[in-house]
């Protein structure tokens, strides 16, 4: 009985050195993912991070355009979803940084669902070139539905643009 009562004695003894035996505070952390409390102090980031942790939210929130058209190609459904796409907070999620607010929508023409992300209205200046590619990679963060095809564009391919649509799927 001595044998099993001394080593456990010791351990917690050596447990309760580690911390007060009543305090039941964490470390900074909370859930399994091991999320910090507290964001950032540099100017603007936690509104950043926020902005951009509640993308799915504020979009869900906001109900699909919903489009007819006569053609039956993809092109042409993404080419109408460019164009009704939101461009203001009313009807748009707001994304981005902290130098540039671009506006993401859901349109849905003849049954397809896109994603559009748009400059604001009145913003005359185009998207970084490469923007297609990134928005793509981040539509099932931004959305929570997968990609299904291309980035479409409004112009011609390779130049710069100031909107950009992605079929999804969300089932």
């Amino acid at each position: 009985m001595k044998k099993i009562l001394l080593p456990a004695c010791l351990s917690v003894l050596s447990l309760s050195a580690c911390a007060d035996f009543f305090v039941r505070e964490g470390v900074g952390f909370t859930g399994i993912d091991g999320e910090p409390k507290t964001f950032s102090e540099a100017k603007g980031s936690a509104d950043y991070v926020a902005r951009q942790a509640s993308v799915p939210a504020r979009l869900a929130a906001l109900p699909p355009v919903r489009l007819r058209t006569d053609s039956a190609e993809i092109s042409a459904l993404a080419g109408a979803a460019l164009q009704a796409g939101g461009r203001t907070p009313a009807n748009a999620a707001e994304v981005g940084g902290t130098d540039r607010t671009l506006y993401l929508s859901t349109v849905e023409v003849n049954g397809v669902l896109f994603a559009v992300l748009r400059t604001r209205e009145g913003d005359t200046t185009r998207m970084a070139s490469g923007a297609g590619d990134t928005f793509l990679a981040s539509v099932p963060r931004l959305t929570g539905c997968l990609a299904s095809g291309p980035a479409y564009q409004n112009g011609k391919a390779g130049r710069r643009t100031n909107a950009y649509a992605v079929p999804l799927n969300c089932s």
